[in-house]
């Protein structure tokens, strides 16, 4: 079968792989796309410390149940739309033990510490598959992105009670953005693309900034009454948004961390006891969050198109990510099809 291989930064090769054996407790699942995210775009970019090349990049899943394994429960059944949860939980580590698998100590995240699901098919444990008819493949591979932002809500304990701000309206940023919207939060989206902001505004955020434009500390000052956000979600993963956070934020309130820097980061430490700050990290995704992001999706609110910046064969991925990485602020999600190889 075909896969994409990162061998080297900015090197990919379409190669052939077999197609992998199925266990008892295995789905083999035929791939129909694959979404490029910005950890590969970071591997592509030779910035990434965590992968281990060569690599076969993608763990924002849209597929289709071919077989299942003699030990796999009925409710999963071939012809089925699917998604897959991409992480690794050991078990036995601290996050393990408190039942945060979504940031386990030892996680093997699909496309960085193993190979993902850029090929034409891949076998997973039963348990890892999430199926819904009721979602395409193409409208699955928003879920895992998606749920990244849900869940930095969840940790934020975002609520109908908070003005929250969300710094970066990228595929991340959104997913925030919806999710807070949701619980009834006031919104304001930050970015430095006016596109996106008007995009964040349709999906839910009451106010925009630009910060490359405006004055964001006016700008909240204004929307806040002087308070500040109760909350601040950081998507960017720069010094500046890390900055503008802890600037930024309301005394005793909360900032959620999504983005990671590549460089280090000065910041006055004493708002963190001036304020009392509760700084939170936020990784990944759990179950539930996969599944709110189904059920938002099949409320058919959401303008799927929007998010998805292009649908690409396999032998286009190194052009692909050689036009993201010229011009990153332009895109969502770019998506890999593998119908019909």
């Amino acid at each position: 079968m075909k896969a994409i291989q990162i061998v080297q930064a900015g090197e990919i090769r379409l190669v052939d792989i077999p197609v992998p054996p199925i266990s008892p407790n295995g789905v083999l699942l035929k791939i129909r796309y694959a979404g490029f995210c910005g950890s590969d775009l970071n591997t592509f970019s030779g910035k990434n410390p965590m992968v281990k090349l060569p690599v076969i990049p993608g763990h924002e899943i849209g597929a289709v149940i071919e077989t299942v394994g003699d030990e796999v429960p009925n409710h999963l059944k071939p012809g089925m739309s699917c998604t897959v949860n991409p992480y690794t939980a050991c078990g036995n580590c601290p996050s393990c033990r408190n039942g945060r698998h979504n940031a386990c100590q030892f996680n093997q995240t699909f496309g960085v510490q193993r190979d993902g699901a850029m090929c034409e098919y891949i076998v997973v444990p039963w348990n890892k598959v999430i199926a819904d008819p009721a979602i395409s493949p193409k409208d699955f591979c928003l879920v895992e992105p998606m749920s990244v932002g849900f869940h930095a809500v969840n940790r934020g304990q975002i609520s109908d009670l908070d003005t929250v701000a969300v710094v970066g309206c990228g595929m991340i940023g959104v997913g925030a953005i919806v999710r807070a919207a949701i619980r009834g939060a006031k919104v304001i989206a930050i970015d430095i693309d006016d596109a996106k902001l008007a995009l964040a505004k349709r999906l839910g955020a009451s106010f925009t900034v630009n910060s490359r434009t405006e004055d964001v500390h006016e700008r909240l000052r204004n929307i806040t009454l002087n308070q500040g956000p109760d909350a601040i979600i950081e998507a960017v993963g720069s010094p500046a948004t890390y900055q503008m956070a802890i600037n930024e934020v309301a005394f005793t309130g909360r900032v959620v961390c999504i983005g990671y820097a590549k460089t280090e980061i000065a910041f006055e430490t004493k708002y963190f006891v001036q304020k009392e700050l509760d700084i939170r990290g936020s990784r990944n995704a759990m179950p539930e969050d996969f599944r709110a992001v189904m059920e938002y999706l099949k409320r058919g609110t959401c303008p799927k198109e929007e998010l998805i910046s292009g649908v690409y064969p396999p032998d286009k991925a190194q052009d692909v990510l050689e036009k993201w990485k010229a011009n990153p602020g332009a895109v969502f999600r770019l998506l890999i099809e593998f119908q019909d190889l």
